[in-house]
């Protein structure tokens, strides 16, 4: 039987107006495992926000990430394969300002990366979203880790929310550069696992919740053991585990 992990806070509105709201981040492996495991997954964890990396990019690519959308009970928000993969859903509580779909430049012979961003009001809150999936490069790696610091403060939003595959642990210069900025939600407030790669015997933690220093952050973590969410769909989701955060958005002024 799954050990069952503490309660997690349950996305609110506040009476001053500002939102807890949950984030979930998750490498998906463009849908090549057992979607219906998946979908389990991402339902039982009650996202308002959905950072996934690793969307399908090619033949059907809007229909397979609206179906994805449906079944979690969840919408499209932006990005998939106009950011070269990254995909933001959101349920019906976010209000949407603006998308935009960034592409990286490219580097001769290895992936081409990109951001799906977003600006969105939840409650009274404000707040700027970047989902990333970063070069398995080192250098690239590094370089890219700059331009999301660089997009993330050019949103002119009060908050900014970041999540998404680093493809390194916290010891790597890229994961280290983002955390000597933002703040890294697991190691600010850790709940539930901790390391997300390989689904099977995971010993690294190579993806990651961060956000601007005046988002409270309440809990982050796997959620593994959390109410609905099943060891065995875990495995049979994809090759990664989830990030899931509780956080807490000051009304804007």
């Amino acid at each position: 039987m799954d050990q069952l992990l503490p309660s997690l806070p349950k996305s609110r509105t506040e009476p001053d107006g500002s939102a807890v709201i949950r984030v979930l981040s998750y490498n998906i492996r463009s849908l090549r495992d057992d979607e219906e495991a998946l979908a389990r997954v991402i339902r039982a964890c009650e996202p308002d926000l959905v950072f996934v990396q690793e969307a399908p990019r090619f033949f059907r690519w809007r229909k397979h990430a609206a179906r994805l959308a449906a079944k979690c009970d969840l919408v499209v928000l932006g990005g998939g394969a106009t950011a070269a993969g990254p995909l933001l859903l959101c349920s019906l509580r976010v209000f949407v300002e603006r998308t935009e779909d960034v592409l990286l430049p490219r580097t001769p012979g290895l992936h081409r990366r990109g951001f799906a961003t977003a600006v969105v009001r939840i409650g009274a809150a404000r707040a700027g979203l970047v989902c990333a999936h970063l070069s398995l490069d080192r250098a690239e790696r590094v370089a890219q880790a700059a331009m999301l610091l660089e997009r993330a403060a050019g949103m002119d939003v009060p908050h900014v929310i970041a999540a998404g595959d680093v493809n390194e642990d916290p010891r790597g210069p890229a994961f280290s550069r983002l955390a000597g900025t933002l703040q890294d939600c697991w190691t600010v407030a850790p709940w539930g696992g901790e390391r997300t790669f390989p689904v099977s015997a995971p010993d690294r933690r190579i993806d990651a919740v961060f956000a601007t220093k005046g988002v409270e952050v309440l809990a982050c973590g796997v959620p593994a053991g959390l109410p609905g969410v099943s060891s065995t769909d875990l495995r049979s989701a994809t090759d990664h585990l989830p990030v899931l955060a509780a956080l807490r958005l000051p009304a804007a002024p």
